[in-house]
């Protein structure tokens, strides 16, 4: 079957043991989408929401890579791995003595605004090469430590060595990362077992479809599973358009309005309510074209 041009976001929930490339080529197949983009890359053993982009909406991906994230995190206490997940080699295993009262002490460590050194082996470039070529060559490099935030961190279960936590972070947490600082903090190490990510911005698990079931799914049911693309932007203070000024903006074109912000941005809608995509007000207060959807 021919690619088609589709438009809209496909709420993933991802497999285990698959890339997020390879879900989202999979995803793309299924549609027989020509263009198609993800919004943040799961590793391989996580699982869970993986919001995917098709056609015009990948023009919108941004706000999610931008999006505040809920994990659901499994660490294994007492075991250090290579990767501080379960795909890198065991570093080191130590005698597990930690109480729930010992992790409540100390959680709050790693609340509010953290310092956080990215993983060796993680997608972060050096010399426009990602880390993770040079820690499979053995290579150690010096990596800056950068602020990122968690919002929230629940002790929901410890069992012997298994500790279940949940997170609500902002962009750019290493959650394996911060299951290894844990480890740290108890004395006895960890590696980060398991992870499902529950949310992503205003997108919830819950509303999302995993392959088996899109692949179960007649070829010309699969359009329904798609959000439109305007569901990227919807924080966004709407703006309708009349039909003029529809016609300015799509051909570039500033216009002004009463009330605008300089450096909002704001989603647009045309006269019959259909979604044009995104304007930035200037420094003349003018809404300009930002993002538009091709006309």
């Amino acid at each position: 079957m021919a690619k088609r041009k589709i438009d809209g976001v496909l709420l993933l929930d991802k497999p285990a043991g698959m890339s997020s490339n390879q879900a989202l080529q999979k995803s793309r197949w299924l549609f027989h989408a020509e263009k198609a983009g993800h919004t943040g890359t799961l590793d391989p053993f996580a699982t869970g929401l993986l919001p995917l982009c098709f056609g015009e909406a990948t023009k919108f991906s941004q706000f999610l890579l931008d999006a505040d994230k809920v994990y659901l995190a499994e660490v294994e206490l007492g075991v250090r791995t290579s990767t501080a997940d379960p795909e890198g080699e065991v570093l080191e295993t130590r005698p597990v003595t930690v109480s729930r009262a010992d992790v409540e002490r100390i959680l709050p460590r790693f609340m509010g605004d953290i310092m956080q050194v990215p993983p060796m082996h993680s997608a972060l470039k050096r010399d426009g090469r990602p880390l993770y070529e040079y820690a499979r060559k053995g290579i150690e490099l010096e990596r800056e430590a950068r602020s990122v935030v968690v919002y929230s961190l629940d002790l929901l279960s410890l069992d012997g060595n298994r500790l279940v936590i949940r997170v609500h972070c902002g962009k750019g947490l290493y959650v394996r990362t911060l299951a290894e600082d844990i480890g740290a903090a108890l004395g006895c190490g960890a590696h980060l077992q398991a992870l499902r990510r529950e949310q992503v911005g205003p997108f919830d698990i819950d509303d999302a479809i995993t392959l088996a079931k899109l692949e179960a799914m007649a070829p010309e049911d699969r359009d329904s599973e798609l959000e439109p693309a305007d569901c990227l932007v919807d924080t966004l203070p709407r703006l309708d358009l009349d039909i003029e000024a529809a016609w300015q903006i799509n051909h570039g074109q500033a216009i002004w309005r009463t009330g605008l912000v300089v450096g909002e941005l704001m989603r647009i809608y045309g006269p019959e309510g259909q979604f044009l995509g995104m304007v930035e007000v200037n420094q003349d207060g003018k809404a300009a074209p930002k993002r538009l959807l091709a006309s």
